[in-house]
């Protein structure tokens, strides 16, 4: 797609922050970028040069949105998948394909894919009412999974015994056996229309155990080089059977006997990848823009190691939005703030991150810390 004469037209399904990051990144680029997205104030509003207010599920408002663009890419994967296809059809090309958002959107078709082409996940039952859950007790403890809708750690159930089972979906939903898991990983690959690839070091991800949302990531993860190889052999081994450019968030899990299970995959962007704006030589934003306008990829190699902290909105605030004790973050040397521009905070909610670069892990650890204790996201 790239060109000198004519700047290609791009567009963006979702007006968050993921599309914030990649608008930030286009500004390098000779492209004319357009955002559809419900709310007009969205974090991503106001850095592209057409802003489309519409809902990014509704087949009309996606189609006349896209038809007249070179390429189209999304920031979530609850989308229009029909009006994708019908636009793919008249030859704008949708980053990923039609085809596989139709599988990841829905986690059950995810697990039925991993099943199909014998990449290790957990077992898993399909279930429509909670109430099978009382059925399958031997299979507890569990993870229960909402089939289509859930994200940021919204639409997944912890159900350990029979007494939890009320805390399951009366939706379409999987359940799936739990894990004991040694380590979270996250790897991010992108991969161009000549079928290309470029892999990012795995991250070390840690979770919020209250909120199910990721707390912090340490880069690169350190793993023994046995188990690196699976890592990166089971997520090229998801990403090149979905047969579509783009960029993959793949997340795994390690057991303690070193076993690789996949937990999901996002195609897209994704919070497991925002180090990489100050990280890495090529930030995953950057490469997905090099993979749309067909550039050659990116260099993945850090430039030094990482941790990337999520600012969450506090408990017990929510309203317009105050940052107490920014200040103090921004003296921390070599730590990064992003902030989202979201103009309202709840608890839970993402409104920025940070990334703090040190060869020292506990260098990492000790900011990050400080940066937990010192910055706290309130309201009005």
């Amino acid at each position: 797609m790239s060109t000198t004469k004519t700047r290609p037209k791009v567009g963006i399904l979702g007006g968050g922050q993921l599309g914030r990051m990649l608008l930030q990144a286009a500004a390098n680029y000779h492209v004319e970028t357009f955002v559809l997205e419900n709310d007009s104030e969205c974090p991503a509003a106001h850095l592209c040069h057409h802003f489309t207010k519409g809902d990014i599920r509704d087949f009309d408002a996606v189609y006349n949105f896209g038809k007249g663009l070179d390429a189209i890419t999304i920031e979530i994967e609850n989308v229009n998948v029909e009006a994708l296809e019908k636009l793919e059809s008249e030859g704008v090309k949708v980053f990923p394909k039609p085809s596989v958002l139709k599988t990841i959107k829905n986690k059950i078709l995810q697990k039925q894919y991993y099943k199909e082409h014998q990449i290790p996940t957990s077992d898993f039952k399909i279930t429509n009412h909670y109430a099978e859950i009382a059925e399958m007790e031997d299979f507890l403890p569990g993870v229960h999974k909402l089939g289509e809708g859930g994200y940021d750690g919204r639409g997944v159930q912890i159900i350990n015994t029979k007494s939890d089972i009320s805390k399951g979906f009366e939706k379409p939903a999987i359940l799936e056996k739990m894990v004991v898991i040694d380590k979270e990983i996250a790897i991010i690959i992108a991969i161009n229309e000549k079928n290309e690839t470029a892999i990012y070091p795995p991250v070390t991800m840690v979770f919020d155990p209250d909120l199910n949302l990721l707390d912090y990531q340490l880069s690169p993860s350190e793993l023994v080089q046995q188990v690196l190889w699976k890592i990166e052999a089971v997520a090229l081994a998801v990403v090149r059977n979905f047969k579509s450019p783009g960029i993959f968030a793949v997340e795994l899990f390690i057991d303690k006997k070193g076993d690789v299970f996949v937990n999901e995959t996002a195609p897209r962007v994704h919070n497991s990848g925002h180090h990489t704006i100050e990280a890495h030589y090529s930030s995953q934003f950057d490469m997905l823009w090099r993979v749309m306008l067909g550039y050659p990829l990116g260099n993945t190699r850090f430039i030094l190691p990482s941790l990337m902290l999520n600012i969450i909105g506090a408990n017990g605030y929510s309203g317009d939005v105050v940052y107490e004790g920014l200040e103090e973050v921004l003296k921390i040397e070599n730590a990064f703030v992003h902030i989202y521009g979201k103009k309202q905070t709840k608890p839970g909610r993402k409104m920025g991150h940070i990334t703090i670069l040190s060869n020292e892990k506990q260098d990492l650890l000790h900011k990050a810390n400080k940066i937990k204790h010192g910055l706290i996201v309130k309201s009005v």
